[in-house]
């Protein structure tokens, strides 16, 4: 099974070589076997052929693309599969009649992820988070039991996640605190870590999906028209916390990455500078392929495969009914 990324970080040209991808930059040339790989991120200026491109398609082969400032710009998308007329329309039908009830379940789940993430923090003594972890595991069950509107429901999870930023003064260095989420461009080094982990999980994520019969456009949290693939972002919500923020906290906590080192100055320390994302990148790939043991499947999968398994879920649902609970860290399923 193809479960390989590779990254690329230098100008240059993917061109097909034989049974292989050609990556030709001011070093020479190297040599990616298709047959190993399973996505392909860009960083800077890349040149594709149109035969590599029917190559890319053959084999089902995700490329993703980010702009200098490490936010995503869109993908190669390989023409889908898995296509399944059915769950499109059932899908469809879900999204008019119980989105609400969807909306809610990511937002449980969010919550049940946060709360997990900082619970490890007050393990180790960090008290101030008491009230914090009341709020996940108690408040925010009453709060959505309350409300039926999905602009209610969205107010909910934009709480949650403010609740989230505050306690980082709590564990966290000063120099990187967030007071607030800013996206584009960063305004602090804490917001460019955030940006640039929330942007590989999304495209993590489009691929996952890609691997089931559901339709990317077609979401219930963020409106359908939001973006693209606006069904990724749903279900990559619920992983931010376990993925993307535990990430972050161990390379910091662990000084892995140091403002004044792995942060471009000339941009006040809000974008990470090539050696940072090199190192950022390392750490999440280890995360998010990292295994555990699933506690109704009785076997190792990765966090990578649990992602999957949230759309598996969401099908479940949309066919039969059967009650949508995404991944909980706590309960490991």
């Amino acid at each position: 099974m193809k479960e390989e990324s590779k990254y690329i970080f230098s100008k240059g040209d993917l061109s097909r070589q034989d049974f292989s991808i050609k990556y030709k930059n001011e070093k020479g040339n190297f040599y990616l076997p298709i047959q190993k790989i399973k996505e392909i991120y860009c960083f800077n200026d890349i040149t594709l052929s149109t035969k590599l491109l029917d190559v890319l398609a053959r084999a089902g082969i995700i490329v993703n693309f980010f702009n200098y400032y490490g936010n995503y710009v869109g993908s190669f998308y390989p023409k889908e599969s898995l296509i399944s007329g059915n769950i499109v329309v059932k899908q469809a039908i879900t999204y008019t009649q119980d989105r609400e009830i969807i909306a809610k379940a990511f937002v449980k789940g969010i919550a049940n992820n946060i709360y997990q993430t900082l619970y490890h923090y007050y393990r180790h003594d960090v008290n101030d988070l008491k009230p914090l972890l009341d709020f996940y595991r108690k408040d925010v069950d009453s709060l959505l039991l309350k409300v039926n509107e999905i602009k209610e429901i969205l107010a909910i999870e934009g709480r949650i996640w403010l609740k989230f930023y505050d306690s980082f003064k709590y564990f966290l260095p000063e120099e990187f605190l967030m007071n607030k989420r800013v996206k584009r461009p960063p305004d602090n080094p804490m917001n460019a870590l955030v940006s640039f982990g929330n942007s590989l999980l999304y495209t993590k994520t489009i691929a996952q999906i890609y691997n089931t019969h559901l339709n990317q456009t077609i979401s219930f949290l963020h409106e359908p028209s939001e973006a693209r693939f606006s069904l990724s972002l749903d279900l990559s919500e619920v992983f931010k916390p376990i993925i993307v923020y535990k990430t972050i906290f161990e390379l910091v906590k662990n000084k892995k990455l140091k403002v004044e080192k792995h942060f471009d100055k000339k941009y006040n320390y809000a974008l990470l500078n090539d050696e940072g994302k090199k190192i950022f990148i390392d750490a999440f790939e280890e995360r998010i392929n990292q295994t555990f043991m699933h506690s109704k499947l009785k076997r190792q999968i990765s966090y990578l495969h649990a992602i999957k398994l949230d759309g598996y879920k969401l099908i479940k649902y949309i066919i039969e009914g059967k009650e949508f609970k995404p991944f909980d860290f706590g309960e490991k399923q």
